[in-house]
């Protein structure tokens, strides 16, 4: 919550700096805040190098699991930001690092997700089955008696544009077996892309497996705690010293309010300010948690207070 005994204020002129002061560490998301498409949000990358150079801790929590860390820190170079992979944190790295810590995972992942899923889980030592297409062939009882592999102990589901009938069918086949695990990176529905358009997100795909098995899977990606706590406990960033920086507010501002943090909308993105009053005004607990404590236009709303 913020100093000023409201949420969802405008953030600008002489709150900034106390605000900036308030924090060690900041979050950003990417898509729809420090980029679109391919494309840096102006004043951005001035925005995260000065950040940087007043000694704040610059962090970037992602649910996108199409890419590793180093893709993500090749990018933000190429886009003029200040960025090492350390400080990258999607949900293809903490999925893997789920499984690795938290699970203590013995075994295979049957994974429906992307080549850099694939990277990342290899990463940790982590052998897996399931990247690319499955065509369906055969009949129904074929399909209920598929070829298993026996040491697959969990099912994974991130984006998978090879996503399938038969892919679907091997999820649930390996899920009916009580001793496996179901770990899903994210469930955002839909993926916005320019010009008001969309596509559908892996929320979609989980959501059909989940309906399948009849179970619902542990998320890692935002809102969930996870993430946070992965580079909270690598950092040791103090919740109550850091801010989440976001453009939804079912995810980024979310995430900031299970996790104690101080939130802040940028307008660059998905949601709007009448999402988030609409959202204040329901009167409905938990619908106040993707309420944010400021909003911006952009984060570039930043940068007199950080260049003065």
């Amino acid at each position: 919550m913020s100093g000023s005994g409201s949420k969802c204020v405008r953030l600008s002129g002489p709150l900034v700096k106390p605000l900036l002061d308030s924090v060690d560490c900041v979050l950003f998301d990417c898509d729809g805040v420090i980029w679109r498409g391919n494309q840096a949000v102006a004043g951005a990358p001035q925005v995260i190098n000065l950040l940087k150079e007043r000694g704040k801790r610059v962090l970037f929590v992602t649910n996108n699991s199409t890419k590793t860390r180093s893709m993500y820190a090749e990018k933000m170079s190429a886009l003029g930001f200040n960025v090492t992979e350390d400080e990258v944190f999607g949900t293809a790295f903490c999925c893997a690092a789920y499984l690795q810590t938290v699970c203590a995972l013995r075994g295979k992942v049957y994974l429906l997700g992307s080549a850099a899923m694939q990277q990342e889980l290899q990463a940790v030592g982590i052998q897996h089955v399931g990247v690319g297409p499955d065509h369906v062939s055969g009949t129904q009882q074929d399909w209920a008696n598929v070829p298993l592999d026996p040491d697959v102990k969990a099912v994974v589901v991130g984006f998978d544009e090879h996503f399938s009938y038969m892919k679907l069918n091997r999820a649930l086949q390996y899920l009916l077996q009580n001793d496996c695990l179901f770990v899903g990176t994210n469930r955002d529905s839909r993926l916005p892309l320019e010009g008001g358009k969309a596509v559908p997100g892996t929320g979609c795909l989980l959501q059909a497996v989940e309906a399948a098995a009849q179970r619902q899977a542990q998320t890692v990606g935002k809102p969930s705690r996870f993430m946070f706590d992965c580079l909270a406990a690598r950092f040791g960033v103090q919740p109550e010293r850091c801010m989440m920086v976001g453009d939804r507010l079912d995810t980024d501002i979310l995430l900031g309010s299970n996790c104690g943090l101080k939130t802040l909308l940028t307008l660059t993105g998905v949601s709007t300010v009448a999402e988030a009053e609409a959202h204040r005004a329901s009167g409905c607990a938990q619908r106040q948690g993707m309420v944010p404590d400021f909003y911006v236009e952009s984060i570039a709303d930043l940068l007199p207070a950080l260049q003065g």
